[in-house]
């Protein structure tokens, strides 16, 4: 049996209301950002879980060796184990002396509870610029920069 009548469909999704925020808005650096600088040492980063972002700068300037060398990485701690998820290493030469400069590396990271990242040089020449801020909760609830409020 067929009626007359219009049933509504209402869409009360956040996509739907128009306030889906963009992945380049909803990831910008802001006053949350964190910044850590390792010279020579090893530094615990982050130990709160979730997916964070993360972008690092390396230098090392006048590296002197003859053997594959790590000089930085970062690598994920779960108090058991390590997994290294970026490193640079220095290279086989025959040469006294050489330049090793990285740019720049982007990237996200996801920390469980208990998981820490860390960051390593390996000595005072080496320079690792790390910046981080977390994007979303262990659950993927999204963070947004602090005092973003979207519409």
């Amino acid at each position: 049996m067929a009626q007359n009548v219009i049933v509504p469909i209402i869409d009360l999704t956040s996509a739907a209301e128009g306030s889906t925020v963009g992945q380049n808005l909803q990831t910008a650096w802001g006053f949350e950002t964190a910044h850590s600088q390792i010279n020579n040492t090893t530094t615990t980063l982050i130990q709160n879980s979730g997916f964070w972002q993360v972008d690092l700068n390396y230098s090392d300037e006048n590296v002197i060796n003859n053997a594959v060398t790590i000089l930085g990485r970062l690598f994920l701690d779960d108090t058991v184990s390590e997994k290294t998820i970026w490193q640079i290493s220095s290279v086989n030469s025959a040469s006294a002396t050489e330049s090793a400069k990285f740019g720049s590396n982007k990237f996200v990271v996801f920390l469980r509870a208990g998981d820490s990242l860390k960051g390593f040089t390996d000595s005072t020449r080496s320079t690792l610029d790390v910046w981080y801020r977390q994007i979303a909760d262990v659950n993927g609830v999204l963070v947004n920069p602090l005092g973003f409020n979207p519409q």
